[in-house]
């Protein structure tokens, strides 16, 4: 039982080389959760506007303002989202609410290039201000982020770095007095957990930092 005074947890370890990608990829998921999902829009150079869900999603830094972005990669070629990242240097990230689970499940979809995720979803869309990028038009929270850098990851995909040049908000979300801190109560965020599990928000507990 965990923290048991008797003495230390007898741990069953995993070596990673010794199990095969899908293996890896179920014990990461399932153990790095609840993870944010970045609910991704981008635009074709066609001009297509796409909107896709990735949930190797964070926060890197904030001067100046970064997140990163896993995509991996579909029978060994670039998603849509990636290739339309590096080909128009911008992006939005549309912040996924409970009201919206299922409308970013179905962009979920595996749809050819050239198909409006939009459209498919019975979604909005509207244009950013400070990147050239569709959004999420009903969204309550988007950030909208210019390409800074990218990491390829091999087989894995590649890792995007985007900063962001403006956060919309929805004017009816509370700002916490003092703060700029969105309060995540009334935002309603989902997690993700592991294959099609997700998690709403629950208790919300605030401590005082020793």
């Amino acid at each position: 039982m965990a923290g048991d005074p008797a003495g230390p947890l007898r741990h069953r370890v995993i070596h990673t080389d010794a199990v095969d990608g899908r293996e890896r990829y179920q014990l990461l998921t399932s153990l790095v959760v609840p993870r944010p999902i970045g609910w991704v829009s981008t635009r074709s150079a066609s001009g297509v506007p796409n909107v896709a869900p990735f949930s190797f999603f964070s926060a890197v830094a904030s001067s100046p303002m970064l997140v990163s972005l896993s995509i991996g990669t579909r029978g060994g070629v670039a998603k849509d989202s990636l290739r339309n990242i590096l080909d128009q240097g911008a992006f939005c990230v549309n912040v996924v609410t409970e009201a919206q689970l299922e409308a970013m499940n179905r962009t979920s979809a595996s749809l050819p290039p050239d198909d409006d995720e939009f459209a498919f979803a019975g979604l909005s869309v509207a244009e950013a201000e400070t990147v050239d990028a569709p959004y999420v038009a009903d969204c309550p929270a988007v950030l909208e982020c210019e390409f800074h850098k990218h990491v390829d990851l091999g087989d894995s995909g590649g890792l995007v770095l985007g900063e962001v040049k403006g956060v919309r908000l929805d004017p009816e979300l509370t700002i916490v007095e003092g703060s700029a801190f969105v309060d995540t109560q009334e935002l309603r965020p989902v997690g993700r957990l592991w294959g099609s599990a997700y998690t709403l928000l629950g208790e919300v507990r605030v401590l005082p930092r020793p």
